[in-house]
């Protein structure tokens, strides 16, 4: 199949490339770069890094991602779903911890892809994604308060987490900017307004440029990026992180979030994707460039990146087909990178606090939220809320762990209920006269029949099944059972040894592959004997009769 080829889609494509997609991956390129000018600063700004960073992550992981990826129309850079990560690494590890954190992610993800792992993000449950990203945005949308509404701290406040930001918040909203909030709404309005006059240009852009012309013609007392931040206008250094085991320890957990979170958010993008252009993408080459992706931005001073599917899905609106979209798109980014960088200097904090505002409501998938809450399970609601509340009150990594361990054990207490463990009825025909059809079975035969996995938690089923003093035969019917584990296995044994003390004979009917092969390699066939094994309950009745 093709997603299981560990080959670069480019070198597909390439074969049949012509001038007629060319041009339309060119206007593609450049409109996408166009996009991702100000988000790419705005996230980067989100993540406790400078702006230059945001760029430099979407020139270096979208250039290789776009190279060696696995998609035809992906475009990779920074995204909003690492924006609490990495301010989090970056404010307890700093910028040296971040890097050596996004080359550990870069890493696992080229192995994932290695030994083909890609069709295992399949088992992460929807609740958990949706849970952890409507976090995600309710924690970009606190932390960009500040900014909006232009309030002050006093020196040494901490602001790391969510909880602390709104502390901060409700002990200095008296400090509120009224410049800096007309700046922030006005930015805001054009974004939502925006999209009904052009398409094509992006909204924030117009924000962008509404927003630093309000300021600096209207002589409004706004914080700018230039205020907070020093601009560098040059092109990214490579430069490798100071490395330690010790450090390597401290950020390897860090390390695995990123690698699981981008390959979550660029397969996504990729099944998004195809969808838009009837394609197929190859997943493990998808994460192999990924993790190449990730490694070249960590070494050329930029953040972790992923697939983002909102410039993905502009990159195909635009017309671009081939990955050639997306190294266009890198390649415009250099030269705005150069030429333009200084100009970002005068971007308002509330025009970025703005855009943000529209990222973390277009991520938050609210009615998604709300529908699951009204139609899903009860257990699966509870894994939702709990991903979701975890991602808010702590972190990303707290809410996977807890979120997944909640998910694993909700479905195996499920699965568990839908396991049943019965005996079958026996029938007096001068009682029942229109029981016709029902098997003729002999008094000292017992029969029961198992439905449903039989694993660790029915195990007490089986050891449940009993007999009569008169029983001599205990038919077992399994043709209801796909799958068992290593408990039930032994709980099989200890029905084999308390039938042999009371001089009852195992007969099974119907055990499937799975099960048949666990036996055999148990050595539980054998014990019982072959000729106990039968393909039918038919054979397995007649058998009890010769016993």
């Amino acid at each position: 199949m093709e997603n299981e080829r560990l080959k670069p889609m480019l070198f597909t494509v390439i074969k049949g490339y012509n001038g007629k997609q060319f041009s339309q991956d060119l206007i593609s390129g450049i409109i996408v770069a166009i996009i991702a000018l100000p988000l790419s600063i705005a996230l980067a700004l989100a993540s406790g890094v400078g702006p230059e960073e945001g760029l430099y992550t979407a020139i270096v992981a979208g250039f290789i991602i776009s190279f060696l990826g696995g998609s035809r129309v992906q475009i990779a850079g920074p995204t909003a779903a690492f924006a609490t990560i990495v301010a989090g690494i970056v404010a307890s590890k700093g910028m040296e911890g971040l890097a050596l954190a996004t080359i550990f992610a870069g890493v696992i993800l080229v192995l994932m892809g290695v030994f083909k792992l890609g069709s295992l993000i399949k088992f992460i449950p929807y609740t958990i994604t949706t849970g952890f990203t409507a976090g995600i945005a309710v924690t970009i949308f606190v932390g960009q308060i500040k900014d909006f509404l232009g309030l002050t701290y006093p020196a040494g406040t901490t602001t790391v987490e969510t909880v602390e930001k709104l502390e901060a918040i409700g002990k200095n909203i008296s400090t509120i900017n009224f410049s800096a909030l007309i700046v922030g709404v006005i930015c805001l309005v054009i974004q939502i307004v925006w999209p009904k006059i052009n398409k094509k240009i992006p909204g924030s852009l117009i924000a962008v440029i509404i927003g630093i012309l309000m300021v600096k013609l209207l002589n409004m007392n706004v914080n700018t990026i230039g205020d907070l931040y020093e601009i560098k206008g040059q092109l990214p250094a490579l430069r490798f992180p100071a490395f330690s085991y010790k450090t390597l320890r401290e950020v390897a957990g860090d390390g695995f979030t990123i690698a699981i979170l981008a390959a979550i958010e660029s397969l996504l993008s990729c099944v998004v994707a195809d969808s838009m252009i009837d394609s197929k993408h190859r997943s493990n080459m998808e994460l192999v460039a990924q993790g190449v992706g990730n490694i070249g931005s960590a070494l050329f001073g930029g953040i972790p990146a992923t697939g983002a599917i909102a410039r993905t899905a502009a990159n195909i609106k635009n017309g671009g087909r081939t990955p050639i979209a997306g190294m266009i798109h890198s390649i415009c980014l250099v030269l705005v990178l150069v030429v333009l960088m200084p100009f970002a200097a005068l971007i308002p904090m509330p025009t970025i606090a703005a855009i943000l505002f529209m990222v973390a409501y277009n991520m938050c998938q609210w009615r998604t939220f709300v529908h699951l809450c009204k139609t899903a399970p009860k257990s699966d609601i509870l894994v939702l809320v709990m991903t979701f509340v975890l991602t808010i009150v702590f972190d990303l990594v707290v809410a996977i762990e807890i979120g997944m361990v909640a998910a694993c054990v909700l479905f195996m207490k499920r699965m568990s209920e839908e396991s049943r463990v019965k005996g079958w009825k026996y029938y007096d025909p001068e009682d029942d006269p229109d029981g016709t059809g029902l098997r003729d079975i002999p008094k000292h035969v017992r029969v029961y029949e198992i439905s449903g996995p039989m694993f660790f938690g029915d195990a007490e089923q089986i050891a449940a099944i009993g007999f009569k003093e008169f029983t001599r035969v205990l038919v077992i019917r399994m043709r209801g059972v796909p799958a068992i584990d290593a408990t039930a296995m032994h709980s099989f044994e200890e029905l084999y040894n308390r039938c042999k003390k009371n001089n009852v004979t195992l007969v099974f009917s119907h055990v499937n592959e799975q099960p048949m092969s666990t036996m055999e390699k148990d050595g539980f066939v054998d014990l019982v004997g072959r000729e106990n094994f039968r393909p039918h309950i038919d054979d397995a009745l007649a058998r009890a009769a010769e016993l």
